[in-house]
C-alpha cells in the first residue's frame, strides 16, 4: 500500500513537471502577425498583449512582422515562429505550404456572437465613384496575394457577380498592405482600393482615421462582400501539446484579463455597438472553403 501510494504520489508531482518541460526548449515564443498596417504601429498595438503572455506564460515573447503575408507564411513554414495570426486566405496558403502542418486555435468574436467580418472597395468620396459600374476602365487595387479580404474574396465574388478584373479594370495592382492601398486612394493614385471591414465603424479606414493618417470623409465603401469566417490564431502541428494549449488559453484569456489593453489591442471605437470581445476555439474545417477557393484562383491565373 505504502509502495502504491508513493508510486502515485510520484505520478501527481510529474504532472506540473512536464507541464513545464516545453519552457526549457523555447524559452522565447515567436508570434508571427500579418502586415496589415506599418511596423511601428503593429508593434506598438500588439504591446499589451505581448506584455500579457510574457506575464502568464513565463517566458519571452517576440513579435515577428514581415513585409508581406508570404514572409509570416514561410517563417512558420521553416519553423522559425511557433504561433501566428493569419487572415482566412494566409491560413489556407500556410496549410498548403507547411502540407498541412499549421492548425487554427482560436478566431475572433464580436459582441453579437458572429466571427466574420467584410471585404470592401474603397473610393474616395469626393471622386464621383459609387458603384462598381463607374470603376469599368479604372484602377483597382488590392493589398496581397494572400490577403483574405484583400484579395482572394473580392476577386473570386467579382467574378461570380461578372466583372472579371482583369478584363474589366483598367489595372489591378498590389498595393502591398491594407493601409498602403487606402492611403493610395487618398492620394490618388488608384482610383479604388479592396480592404475590410467589420462593422461599418470599425475597420482599416475606420482605424487610420483614427491614428490621424487620413481625414474622416475622404473614404467611402462602394462594395460589400459575403461574410468572411475571420481569420485563426494558430500553431505549428509539431509543437509539444501542452505548449500549443496553454498559448491558446492565454491568448483566449487577454479580453478579460486586460480590458484596457485588448481596447487598445482592437483599436476599439466606443461608438461601435458590435465591438470584438473576445475569441472562440475553431478548427481546421472551418476554413476548408477557403482553401478550395484559393484552388479555384490558382486554377484561374494558370488558365
Amino acid at each position: 500500500m505504502r509502495l502504491f501510494a508513493t508510486t502515485a504520489l510520484l505520478a501527481l508531482c510529474a504532472v506540473p513537471a512536464m507541464a513545464q518541460d516545453w519552457k526549457a526548449d523555447y524559452q522565447t515564443v515567436n508570434i508571427g502577425f500579418l502586415s496589415g498596417e506599418n511596423e511601428q504601429d503593429r508593434l506598438t498595438r500588439t504591446a499589451p498583449l505581448k506584455a500579457h503572455l510574457e506575464k502568464t506564460l513565463g517566458v519571452k515573447v517576440e513579435i515577428f512582422l514581415a513585409g508581406s503575408y508570404d514572409g509570416v507564411i514561410q517563417a512558420m513554414a521553416a519553423d522559425q515562429i511557433e504561433f501566428a495570426f493569419y487572415g482566412s486566405s494566409s491560413y489556407a496558403a500556410a496549410y498548403t505550404a507547411t502540407d498541412g502542418k499549421v492548425m487554427p486555435l482560436l478566431t475572433s468574436q464580436n459582441k453579437d456572437g458572429s466571427t466574420g467580418y467584410y471585404s470592401i472597395i474603397v473610393t474616395r468620396c469626393d471622386s464621383g465613384l459609387k458603384t462598381l459600374e463607374d470603376l469599368k476602365g479604372k484602377t483597382l487595387a488590392f493589398a496581397d496575394p494572400d490577403s483574405t479580404s484583400g484579395y482572394a474574396v473580392p476577386f473570386y465574388n467579382l467574378v461570380q457577380q461578372g466583372y472579371v478584373p482583369k478584363e474589366y479594370f483598367g489595372a489591378i495592382p498590389f498595393s502591398g498592405s491594407h493601409e498602403a492601398g487606402v492611403q493610395g486612394v487618398v492620394n490618388g493614385t488608384f482610383e479604388a482600393a479592396a480592404t475590410y471591414q467589420d462593422t461599418p465603424l470599425s475597420g482599416v479606414y475606420q482605424r487610420m482615421e483614427l491614428k490621424g493618417m487620413i481625414e474622416p470623409g475622404q473614404v467611402c465603401p462602394i462594395w460589400e462582400s459575403p461574410e468572411i469566417t475571420s481569420g485563426p490564431f494558430t500553431s505549428r502541428t509539431n509543437l509539444p501539446p501542452a505548449m500549443v494549449e496553454e498559448v491558446a488559453a492565454a491568448v483566449e484569456a487577454f479580453p478579460t484579463a486586460d480590458p484596457t489593453g485588448w481596447d487598445f489591442y482592437t483599436a476599439r471605437d466606443e461608438k461601435d455597438e458590435n465591438p470584438t470581445v473576445g475569441y472562440v476555439r475553431v478548427n481546421h474545417d472551418r476554413y476548408q472553403w477557403i482553401i478550395d477557393m484559393r484552388a479555384w484562383l490558382k486554377e484561374q491565373r494558370r488558365g
